[in-house]
């Protein structure tokens, strides 16, 4: 591409950002077991893309991300698997987590966190409690989630004597309350589904699927998505 092209595409990206960006990150196991190596290599060389992904969304403006990190659907996989993943979110996230604070990151979690051993649920909440003065960017870890348990959940805090409610005052329920609607949805890793993931928020939502695994997902991958936002004409009905 050559420098002007590079240039208009670049301003048309620039016009036409998401503010708020969800990505599904599929794929860890079956690229460790195209590689012939142990599936928790997936997890760690997964985990590490997030931080990439964070700073070029911050260097475009965008103000908010939700990563997908653990689904209430996963605590059926096998026992040495989710003790890893535990001591993965106990020990690499955790570090993580602290070099986003400095950042000036938002840190918020949503999910079914009463699921977790207490330690990481002390854990994430402290993550929030820390990061809730920084505006930089509104990061969300969706731990534990799915999004019918999310939607039920919220019910379960609505008023008793309440006799309707709006979307909006519903909005209010959710685990991302205040936050916008994520504009854009990217899942990698090659399946075409939601799989349960935040059914309420991305009613109005433009899908990109890619087959790239999510530990292969780099910059320039990111950068396709949002170039593939920036074409679609959203109507919302009108």
């Amino acid at each position: 591409m050559d420098s002007l092209a590079f240039n208009i595409c670049y301003t048309k990206l620039m016009e036409h950002l998401p503010s708020h960006v969800a990505l599904i990150m599929d794929g860890n196991r079956r690229w460790a077991k195209e590689k012939r190596l142990p599936k928790f290599k997936g997890h760690l060389t997964g985990e590490s893309k997030i931080e990439s992904i964070i700073d070029r969304s911050i260097e475009l403006g965008i103000q908010n991300l939700t990563f997908w990190a653990l689904a209430i659907k996963n605590w059926n996989r096998k026992p040495e698997e989710i003790k890893f993943l535990l001591n993965l979110f106990r020990t690499s996230l955790n570090r993580k987590v602290n070099k986003y604070y400095r950042k000036n990151i938002r840190i918020k979690v949503l999910g079914n966190l009463s699921l977790f051993p207490k330690d990481i649920q002390d854990m994430t909440n402290s993550w929030v409690e820390q990061s809730k003065n920084n505006t930089k960017i509104t990061v969300n870890f969706a731990m534990s989630y799915g999004g019918r348990d999310e939607i039920l959940r919220a019910i379960n805090k609505l008023p008793k004597d309440h006799k309707e409610i709006t979307e909006e005052e519903f909005g209010q329920y959710l685990d991302t309350a205040g936050q916008p609607d994520p504009d854009l949805l990217i899942r990698t890793g090659g399946q075409q589904r939601l799989s349960d993931f935040l059914p309420w928020q991305i009613a109005d939502t433009e899908l990109y699927f890619t087959p790239t695994f999510w530990p292969d997902f780099t910059v320039e991958e990111f950068n396709k998505s949002l170039d593939w936002y920036s074409q679609q004409k959203r109507n919302f009905g009108k």
